[in-house]
């Protein structure tokens, strides 16, 4: 029979446990008394405790407890405590029998009603043990089970905003090469080029639940600069990113949603726009930092449907929870963006 770890310390808990209450009352009383009063007033007990326990413990609270037959259960452990108690009282009967047929100067203690009905009671205790136990045991496991579905539900669910997230960069990134193909064709395959840069980090660099900060810093040059080309001399973009180690890591795709955002509404056809973007990693904390003009959308405008920003914070959520802080506030007509995330 095969046995994990955790079920062969379950199982020399269980057997220090008995030991320890096999042998306490002899070894308390110095090893002087006879081994036959230990016997009858201990050991009988205790191996009859440990099959009220056992049954319960091993079958019959998951064959009835658990299962909603509250009536079956009790009444087969009322059934099962009446005959251990009294083939316990039987066996102290037998043993005092015969102790009296070899001293004949030792006279019978009279019956006490109370006291055999309190020693009655003692054979409740495993059983209560026994719940107590086996509920414990019950709940963790259903706690395991909630946290393992809470696992895959978020694996699922990140890989469902992944995918919503891929076709909505993509259509970003055809709009600027389709804007670039009548009046700069060479620069329209130099954005191609790059683009396959980006597919092919989209493609096979993230679908890890983390990556080297690094290679999410490279995608995102590649990503502004094309941005840039788009954009005439009245827009100036500035970035700021380190070189880090590839032992930062980072969840993928979160910092291009704040870029995407920025380029999207921090631009006016007719004004001076400027946009700034900053990474750092303090005490290993990786921040980022997003400032552009702003310029609110009116009514008619549907091209800030906010599902970017909607998905951003729900992926910081299922993958960080509350490690993180993003913070979106408008500053004297500034759009500022700053993220929070601890390094992985």
């Amino acid at each position: 029979m095969h046995f994990t770890r955790n079920k062969r310390i379950l199982i020399l808990l269980h057997l220090m446990v008995w030991a320890a209450l096999f042998f306490t009352p002899y070894f308390l009383a110095g090893g002087q008394v006879e081994l036959s009063p230990v016997a009858m007033n201990t050991w009988v007990p205790l191996g009859l405790y440990a099959v009220i326990f056992y049954l319960n413990y091993l079958y019959l609270i998951n064959a009835f407890l658990f299962k909603k037959k509250n009536t079956v259960f009790i009444l087969i452990n009322l059934v099962l405590i009446g005959l251990l108690a009294f083939l316990n009282y039987e066996l102290k009967e037998m043993y005092l029998e015969h102790i009296l047929a070899k001293n004949k100067t030792i006279e019978r203690p009279p019956h006490e009603g109370l006291f055999i009905y309190l020693n009655s009671i003692t054979f409740v205790v495993p059983l209560v043990f026994a719940l107590a136990f086996k509920t414990i045991e019950k709940w963790k496991k259903d706690e395991t089970r909630t946290q393992e579905a809470e696992k895959i539900k978020l694996e699922s669910e990140l890989q469902y905003l992944r995918y919503q997230l891929q076709p909505h960069f993509f259509f970003n990134s055809l709009n600027n090469i389709y804007s670039l193909v009548d009046i700069a064709p060479d620069q329209a395959k130099e954005t191609i080029h790059s683009l396959s840069k980006l597919m092919r980090y989209l493609l096979y660099e993230t679908a890890t639940e983390y990556v080297p900060l690094q290679k999410e810093i490279d995608f995102l040059k590649i990503y502004i600069e094309l941005m840039k080309l788009r954009f005439s001399s009245n827009v100036i973009v500035n970035y700021s990113f380190p070189a880090v180690s590839g032992n930062v890591r980072i969840a993928p795709l979160l910092i291009i949603t704040l870029i995407e955002n920025a380029f999207k509404h921090g631009i006016s056809s007719t004004e001076l726009s400027r946009i700034d973007f900053k990474i750092s990693v303090e005490e290993e904390t990786i921040k980022f930092v997003s400032v552009n003009n702003y310029y609110p959308k009116d009514a008619t405008d549907q091209s800030g449907s906010g599902i970017g920003l909607l998905n951003l914070d729900k992926r910081l959520q299922l993958i960080y929870g509350n490690d993180h802080k993003l913070k979106i506030d408008v500053q004297n007509d500034l759009f500022i963006s700053k993220l929070n995330i601890p390094v992985r």
